[in-house]
């Protein structure tokens, strides 16, 4: 894994910051407060995203209500870009989940979920956060802490980073179960089950006895209740049978009830129809009267008619015509006459205008007369006025005879409508009655014949009810009693027998319930006493194997420790030969063969050894865990306790460039000395309260 490129927006003294790294040694340089170590700090949270401590305060630029941090980064040939955000909520500064997003190259492969992010970052690195502060990030102040810690305490950590104390952790759990499988197996040779199995056995014995005769007893109660059920059936098929009579013999009297409430009826029915036929013959009697008076009306009509000009041997639909032909007549005479009287009074106005005339001219050509011809054009007017009013008082006379001749016509027409309308209306009823007649008859008769059948019916329904004899029905419901008692005592006897048998299957259930559950029990104690000892020999080889394992783990960190401590001092003669205990301790060999421990080495050698203990622990855990080396390293101000007169800090730079088993070393220091030594340097200062980032040396 190798980081490529940092990017700050508003994190601490970083206004909006990219820093640049490159494979080998990186170093961040700058002086007290310039912002070197919120870069590494940045790159924790981007990865893991979990404050160190309990809020983002550290991360956020005072002023600022957000903040976002963004690493790109190469792991086995493929280019990732993890972004994270802050944002400040009222009082509490938390994650912007909106802004968490992990690309590879420029595909989104998770976002907006930090346990997605965490899944998928932990599938590209193998690294954890606790792998990554323990391991990875040797945080300021941090790089002796492993080899000044008390030795169990040591112990302890380093164990839980190589796994071991699983082991532990498995061993006490192992004791747990342990325990309870000897408390069970204690409970159970107390169990009454396990104690009492004899006694339960031959209390099995003896219920299975007694549920041997109880079945023979049953046997035979069954069989003797067969026998009264076959003599009840009979007895209830005999009362059945009767019972069956009587009530037919019951329907038979409802029968005869019935039938002489009929026979009354059909008296009644036929005396009603009787007295129905007399009043039909009187009605048709008045209808064929009533016909013959519309006969004789019709008559006058069709004379009143022919009195007006009108043939009356036709249809009352074809006089119409004749009728329409009468106003025809009518309105031509009136507009004959209405013509003449507009004549005459044009006559008139002509004499009236001639004279008034002064002149003689002609009013309608204006053509100049005489008096001789005025004269006479007057005369021959008047004479022609007194013929066109003689000729109009004809034409009145003609008039008011058609109107008379219509009147008379149309009122007759009416009448001989409306009489033929009721005769044959008239016909039809009486068609109708004369009908209804002969079916009343046709009734009488059939009412007579029924009336008599119904008496017959009668008489043979009493001579059937006569037959019955009650005195039989109330003998064989006293036996079928007598017969029901008996065969209710053999049925309870069996279900009291049949009870018992139940009662003693199921205390013999019970009882091999019992014996089945003590010789389950007699098993599980066996297999408890097997299974504790297992448990026994497994935490015994727990216990010997966490040793072991420690025992080799500490012969490999010695080792790479001693090749650390070797590359560090460039292949010379071993500066300081390194022995490791069981607790992770390291000691340094004098040339005497003396141990010296860590308390009493110079602060640079403290330093070197503390630097190699931890490069050699990384790549053991790292392997033991993820199956590869330590791939990168963050140091926050490594040369605490080194100076530049006695060349410590140019000792551990050297040391460090020539270090290639890590890809990627990153260092921050305020030393110029250790950081000329670099392969990349980036110098970071503060302006006006705002950290710049500038490359110094490498691309």
């Amino acid at each position: 894994m190798k980081i490529e490129v940092v990017q700050l927006e508003n994190v601490r003294s970083h206004v909006k910051s990219t820093v640049p790294f490159t494979r080998g040694f990186n170093c961040l340089v700058g002086g007290l407060g310039c912002g070197k170590s919120s870069v590494l700090y940045s790159i924790d949270f981007a990865f893991f995203g979990d404050p160190i401590g309990r809020s983002f305060e550290y991360l956020l630029r005072e002023g600022a209500d957000a903040a976002k941090v963004t690493v790109q980064f190469t792991q086995n040939g493929n280019t990732y870009k993890i972004t994270r955000g802050i944002k400040r909520r009222g009082k509490g500064i938390s994650q912007d989940l909106e802004e968490l997003k992990l690309f590879q190259d420029e595909t989104l492969i998770a976002s907006m979920n930090t346990s997605a992010i965490a899944e998928q970052f932990k599938a590209i690195t193998g690294l954890d956060r606790d792998l990554w502060r323990e391991i990875v990030w040797v945080r300021q102040e941090h790089l002796k802490e492993l080899i000044d810690a008390a030795p169990r305490d040591r112990q302890k950590r380093l164990d839980e980073l190589f796994g071991l104390s699983d082991y532990e952790a498995a061993w006490s759990s192992i004791a747990e179960y342990q325990r309870e499988y000897e408390t069970e197996k204690r409970l159970l040779e107390k169990d009454p089950d396990v104690t009492g199995r004899e006694k339960l056995a031959a209390e099995y014995n003896r219920v299975t006895e007694e549920y041997t005769l109880i079945e023979i007893e049953l046997q035979n109660a069954v069989e003797k209740l067969a026998v009264t059920k076959r003599y009840l059936e009979e007895a209830d098929a005999k009362l059945k049978k009767l019972e069956e009579k009587k009530l037919l013999v019951e329907e038979l009297r409802r029968k005869e009830a019935r039938l002489q409430a009929n026979i009354a009826n059909m008296q009644d029915t036929a005396t009603a129809l009787a007295q129905r036929a007399e009043g039909k013959k009187t009605i048709l009697e008045n209808l064929r009267q009533r016909l013959s008076s519309m006969d004789s009306q019709i008559k006058a009509c069709k004379s009143k008619l022919e009195e007006a000009g009108v043939p009356a041997d036709q249809p009352v639909e074809a006089l119409r015509p004749y009728l329409l032909g009468l106003d025809d007549k009518i309105s031509s005479l009136k507009a004959e006459q209405e013509a003449t009287s507009r004549n005459m009074q044009a006559d008139q106005k002509r004499v009236s205008q001639l004279s008034t005339e002064t002149e003689n001219q002609c009013p309608l050509c204006l053509q100049p007369l005489n008096n001789e011809y005025k004269t006479g054009m007057l005369q021959r007017i008047q004479t022609e006025n007194v013929q066109r009013q003689a000729a109009i008082r004809q034409l009145q006379r003609e008039i008011e005879g058609l109107q008379r001749t219509k009147h008379l016509a149309s009122e007759a027409c009416s009448n001989l409508q409306m009489f033929t309308s009721r005769v044959e209306d008239l016909k039809t009823r009486i068609v109708d009655e004369e009908k209804s007649l002969v079916e009343l008859q046709a009734e009488l008769g059939e009412k007579k014949n029924a009336d008599a059948e119904l008496r017959g019916q009668l008489e043979a329904l009493r001579f059937e009810i006569s037959r019955f004899d009650m005195a039989d029905l109330e003998a064989a419901r006293k036996q079928r009693e007598q017969t029901f008692r008996q065969y209710y005592s053999v049925e309870s006897d069996l279900r009291t027998k049949e009870n018992r048998k139940k009662d003693l299957l199921r205390r013999l259930d019970e009882t091999k319930e019992h014996i089945d559950h003590a010789m389950q029990k007699l098993e599980r104690m066996e297999k408890i006493v097997k299974t504790v000892q297992v448990i026994g020999a497994i935490r015994d080889a727990y216990r010997s194997i966490q040793p072991k394992l420690r025992s080799e783990f500490v012969k490999v960190l010695r080792n790479f420790v001693q090749q650390v401590l070797d590359s560090l001092v460039g292949g010379e003669a071993p500066l300081l030969n390194v022995v490791i205990d069981d607790t992770y301790t390291p000691y340094v060999k004098s040339e005497s063969g003396t141990d010296r421990e860590v308390s009493n080495l110079s602060g640079g050698e403290r330093t070197l050894l503390a630097f190699a203990y931890r490069l050699g622990l990384g790549q053991l855990i790292m392997q033991s865990r993820t199956g590869h080396g330590l791939g990168m390293l963050l140091l926050d101000e490594p040369t605490e306790n080194l100076g530049t007169e006695d060349g410590s800090i140019n000792r551990l730079a050297e040391a460090i460039s020539r270090f290639r088993a890590i890809e990627q070393i990153i260092a921050v220091t305020h030393s110029e000395a250790f950081a000329e030594k670099a392969e990349h340097v980036i110098i970071l200062e503060k302006e006006a309260g705002i950290s710049k980032a500038s490359i110094a040396k490498g691309e």
